[in-house]
């Protein structure tokens, strides 16, 4: 790619940044598209494609660019969050709780990878890996005790005894 196409590419990402921002999906998508036709978009632009599918509640069809763009960039953490967004929404568990795993691979000490995990797991039953993830993220960050009372994915462990003695630890 040469510079002038370089320049076109980073310009094009960052239009389409702002849109998602807005809450314009259906206005990056058309921005994208003019990169797209051109193979230009590489895993950041594969991923706001992704992005802006999501966004449009689009799952199944968020998967295709968001797969690409984690082939291209494993270890950008924001690329499996996205993917495991959308494998839960269309039924996918299993492939919500891989795609997390997978990510902590490359970024082991990351809260929030941990946190959704931990979400994933509690809904697929797996109460004590659940539990030692969701200590793993508030090991990490404390701040995430904030988010856990309002989160239905815990419904499922929310009576357990570890889960009521890990959050009723006060920090």
């Amino acid at each position: 790619m040469n510079e002038r196409d370089r320049i076109r590419q980073k310009r094009t990402l960052c239009q389409a940044e702002g849109y998602l921002e807005l809450g314009m999906p259906h206005a990056a998508l058309e921005v994208l598209e003019r990169l797209r036709s051109n193979e230009f978009l590489g895993a950041h632009g594969m991923y706001l494609v992704g992005e802006a599918l999501r966004s449009l509640e689009r799952y199944h069809e968020a998967l295709v660019p968001l797969s690409a763009a984690a082939g291209m960039a494993p270890e950008d953490v924001h690329i499996p969050l996205a993917m495991a967004w959308c494998f839960k929404r269309v039924g996918k568990l299993v492939q919500a709780v891989r795609t997390m795993e997978h990510a902590l691979d490359y970024s082991p000490n990351h809260g929030l990878l941990h946190y959704n995990l931990a979400c994933y797991l509690s809904l697929t039953g797996r109460r004590q890996r659940s539990l030692h993830h969701l200590s793993k993220a508030l090991t990490l960050d404390p701040d995430y005790r904030l988010l856990i009372d309002d989160e239905p994915d815990f419904d499922p462990i929310r009576t357990d005894p570890g889960f009521v003695a890990l959050t009723s630890i006060v920090v």
